[in-house]
């Protein structure tokens, strides 16, 4: 089994945001890889990751990172491979890592995701990916159905919620 997609975080102080992705790749059954890479602790390593990871059969990069943040941008300039930035809650409640990874210069995209948005990155890397490949499409099809019944379920369960004043 070869990854297809690889999750980056800056430190393993990100993991709990993190795993939300490896969740839903384990649970899609999509090969992943996960490494801790810092854009300012081991910025050779990250060019070393970077620039390989096309040729290492990667076709999807998520990158998380708080504060500076600026692991997802720095990849994406090393890499023609899409690169999905996950800004982390590590200071001002997300805001500084949020604006580093969005506000990234022409020529240098990085799809970012709200602020510890990690399971949102794993299912845009799944559309990414599925796109062309017609049994990907169709988990991903009934993932988002699967949505659609939790609230229909939800709304039965309210239905019985009982209030003297509620009307529905």
């Amino acid at each position: 089994m070869k990854a297809v997609v690889s999750i980056i975080m800056g430190s393993t102080s990100d993991l709990k945001v993190m795993e939300k992705a490896a969740a839903f790749f384990e649970q899609m059954e999509i090969p992943f890889e996960m490494n801790a890479l810092s854009a300012h602790r081991t910025p050779d390593e990250v060019e070393r990751f970077a620039r390989k990871a096309e040729a290492n059969g990667i076709k999807v990069i998520i990158a998380g990172a708080g504060m500076a943040a600026h692991l997802p941008g720095v990849i994406a300039a090393m890499t023609p491979l899409p690169v999905i930035g996950v800004p982390v809650n590590a200071s001002l409640d997300g805001m500084d890592a949020l604006l580093a990874i969005v506000q990234m210069p022409p020529g240098i995209p990085v799809a970012t995701v709200g602020i510890n948005g990690a399971l949102n990155a794993a299912i845009l890397a799944m559309q990414i990916l599925s796109v062309g490949d017609a049994e990907m499409m169709q988990k991903m099809k009934s993932y988002k159905e699967s949505l659609k019944q939790k609230i229909v379920k939800a709304n039965e369960e309210l239905s019985r919620v009982k209030y003297r004043f509620k009307t529905n």
